[in-house]
């Protein structure tokens, strides 16, 4: 399969099944248009394409396309399942847990998939004799040397002393397991001062920051109970954190509702304010006056094309910034099984509450039907894991015949069953603005490669 688009000028074809990409020129891009699944013999060509192009600029476009499809650079065989079953069935051990130490939060906002931090059970902290459990749990159910750690909530610095714990905890268990533990703490930034910055910088290897961009933005959907938005009480502590935080990880998280299509001001707003490490996605689900929905399409897939031309001309002027979305390795990137499988929730990686029950992730906490187990009993629920363990691009018919499959491998399970009620039907409307953020992440690799050539 071959799928080909234009963008900023530029006629791409990317080869789905190998990788392989491609700048090519319009007739070119034309053939590969009408016969994406195959090159038919010249004389087709002709029949199809002779009333836009003369004889000779057809055969010289088909010479050019032969030595490719030889190399298994364009028109490459399918990856079949009967090729990677075995790798993909192969047992895979738990690698990180998400630990819900707050199904609390101090800010109300609008899209919040939590139910505005208490996830519909009521408002708890996670003891800490939960969370050195989780600890013990995941390096006893492992064998993998790294090992992954991420502080959830609602908002966790609600229960920062019990972080703390876990932290101090792992890191002695990392002398006597031989483990290594790296933390992540999510956090929407309004409880920062001075010594949880310090501790932060000091302890956790990535944090991640809510902010949705311009003070408007934010404030009209992040904001405390009684409706004061929270902009600039997080602002200066996020800088601050992030100015004292030297080379390790971090970044930026922003949300994006049917309120602001034109969210590439607000990255763009985010990269002026001194972050170099920026994320702004889509909320997922309704929300009360900004639920996204098909009929925005038309706005926000030409949004994301502005924001990768904004994007280049940044690099060009010498402020460049990192926007996640447009990240992609296109000469390594995820292995083959990553590529399958997806993120790994239910299997890899799992959530745990407050009272220590396990999730497939951290979005299907508080769902009562995806109750894997808990930190006493381990997985008990073992149809629900071979469910998990049985999702993915291949199972799943909507992504078998999507030129996207290897990037986005399959979409969130958590997006598919709440929009389509099963974790194997991927969300349309997801789909397609995960399309376009590969169309135009592909765009800015490309143009850049050029550049440096």
């Amino acid at each position: 399969m071959v799928h080909t688009y234009c963008l900023n000028g530029l006629y791409i074809a990317l080869d789905v099944n190998s990788g392989s990409i491609h700048l090519v020129e319009e007739v070119v891009h034309r053939i590969l248009k009408e016969f994406p699944h195959h090159l038919p013999i010249e004389a087709e060509l002709y029949q199809r394409l002779g009333s836009d192009y003369s004889q000779e600029t057809i055969h010289q476009a088909y010479l050019e396309i032969k030595p490719l499809l030889a190399e298994n650079l364009l028109y490459s065989p399918e990856i079949t399942w009967e090729q990677v079953a075995d790798l993909v069935n192969k047992p895979k051990g738990l690698k990180a847990l998400c630990l819900h130490v707050a199904h609390d939060c101090n800010l109300r906002c609008e899209y919040c998939f939590a139910a505005k931090g208490d996830y519909h059970g009521g408002r708890t902290l996670m003891s800490s004799e939960v969370t050195v459990k989780a600890i013990d749990f995941l390096v006893q159910n492992s064998d993998r040397h790294e090992l992954e750690i991420d502080f959830f909530g609602g908002e966790p610095l609600l229960n920062f002393e019990t972080v703390k714990t876990a932290v101090s905890y792992g890191r002695k268990l990392e002398q006597s397991s031989g483990k290594k533990l790296h933390f992540t703490i999510t956090t929407n930034g309004t409880l920062l001062n001075d010594s949880i910055i310090d501790y932060i910088n000091e302890n956790i290897d990535n944090v991640v920051i809510s902010i949705d961009g311009r003070q408007e933005v934010h404030d009209g959907i992040r904001y405390y109970p009684g409706g004061k938005g929270s902009y600039e009480r997080i602002l200066p502590m996020a800088q601050k954190l992030i100015s004292k935080r030297g080379s390790k990880e971090y970044y930026i998280r922003g949300t994006y509702t049917a309120n602001n299509l034109d969210f590439a001001n607000d990255v763009l707003h985010l990269a002026d304010l001194g972050f170099r490490e920026i994320s702004v996605e889509p909320a997922v689900g309704k929300i009360e006056g900004a639920t996204i929905t098909r009929e925005h399409l038309p706005q926000i897939l030409p949004e994301y094309e502005n924001l990768a031309q904004k994007y280049l001309e940044r690099i060009a002027a010498g402020k460049p910034f990192r926007f996640y979305h447009f990240n992609l390795n296109l000469y390594g990137g995820p292995c083959i099984y990553k590529r399958i499988t997806a993120c790994g929730a239910g299997t890899e990686y799992l959530a745990v509450s407050p009272q220590g029950e396990l999730y497939p992730c951290h979005q299907f906490v508080g769902e009562a039907e995806f109750v894997m187990g808990n930190l006493e009993t381990g997985i008990t629920n073992h149809n629900l894991l071979e469910q998990f363990k049985g999702s993915n691009i291949f199972s799943k018919e909507a992504c078998r015949s999507c030129w996207a499959k290897y990037f986005c491998s399959g979409g969130c399970h958590a997006n598919s069953y709440y929009n389509n009620d099963h974790i194997e039907q991927p969300d349309e409307l997801t789909c397609a603005m995960q399309r376009k953020r590969i169309e135009c992440a592909i765009m800015v690799e490309v143009m850049q490669r050029m550049e440096k050539e």
